[in-house]
């Protein structure tokens, strides 16, 4: 009958994967559950392994997974002889916003980490966008000067 040998949390490669390696002979089929749930593989969802011998070793590919991905894998190896299923919890990330408690209360307990900035990265950054904001001021009120003083006046006397 089927044995998992190993399955491993996913760990980010190219893409995250859940690891697994299966011994079985014959060679059993394998599926995966979401939550208790078959798990329908999408591009997005993917499994790929190789059959080397009598062990079935490979990945269970997430392309980008959110929050919603989050939650237990079992892994479910049959074949004539039996089967064995094993799960393992999968978290990739936190849910974008939390519960809200009360009508207007609202507590961040995530922060994302394009928000965490070192602060003279920050005060950089800051410095170029006000000097540009002032830059384009100048700019307007110069030109604004510029057509009041010279726009109004016709040229060789003629009146239009």
């Amino acid at each position: 009958p089927p044995r998992i040998l190993t399955l491993e949390e996913p760990v980010l490669h190219l893409e995250h994967c859940i690891a697994f390696a299966v011994h079985g002979n014959p060679a059993p089929t394998l599926h995966w559950l979401h939550n208790g749930q078959v798990l329908r593989e999408t591009e997005i969802i993917h499994m790929e392994f190789y059959q080397q011998g009598e062990v079935s070793e490979g990945c269970l590919l997430f392309n980008k997974p959110t929050h919603y991905n989050n939650g237990n894998y079992t892994i479910v190896a049959t074949n004539q002889l039996g089967s064995a299923n094993q799960t393992i919890k999968g978290h990739f990330l936190e849910k974008p916003f939390p519960a809200v408690s009360g009508l207007f209360s609202f507590q961040m307990r995530y922060t994302p980490k394009f928000l965490c900035l070192d602060s003279k990265a920050f005060s950089f950054q800051v410095s170029i966008a006000v000097g540009l904001a002032a830059f384009a001021c100048v700019l307007l009120v110069v030109l604004f000067i510029m057509i009041n003083k010279y726009g109004r006046r016709s040229k060789f006397g003629m009146k239009g």
